[in-house]
């Protein structure tokens, strides 16, 4: 996964990028959630997004969340705060493959909160993540 843009700390030319190992250094939380894309109580695994913010350096009101299909969703940064989102790169102790919504998957913890199962919340909820641009 890349981070692009407005970053203080970069380690491929003025990019930041980031791989499983160090996406899993970042401190991961498991949210256990049902999404509406996925059966059943999935046990999701991966960073808090505000904490691969943070390792970047960005200090943004909101990011463009862009999947590698070049989907791309305008995402506040507010919800990093309010809500632990998580870029999920595991479901239940696996790496999620890219036919599964991976390689990342923005997700919000939709069980803790339902308030969040809205149209607005679920275009923010990006799979197969690539690249998350700082503007």
């Amino acid at each position: 996964m890349r981070l692009t843009g407005d970053i203080a700390h970069v380690n491929v030319g003025d990019e930041l990028h980031l791989d499983r190992a160090m996406l899993m250094s970042l401190s991961p939380v498991v949210v256990e959630t049902t999404t509406p894309w996925t059966e059943g109580v999935g046990r999701f695994e991966g960073p808090l997004a505000r904490a691969v913010l943070d390792a970047a350096g960005a200090d943004a009101e909101h990011v463009q969340v862009r999947a590698l299909d070049a989907f791309e969703a305008k995402v506040p940064v507010s919800d990093f705060h309010e809500y632990d989102v998580i870029l999920a790169i595991q479901r239940d102790g696996e790496p999620i493959a890219v036919r599964d919504l991976g390689p990342a998957f923005l997700l919000y913890p939709f069980d803790d909160h339902p308030e969040l199962l809205n149209e607005t919340i679920r275009f923010r909820s990006v799979w197969h993540v690539g690249t998350i641009h700082v503007p």
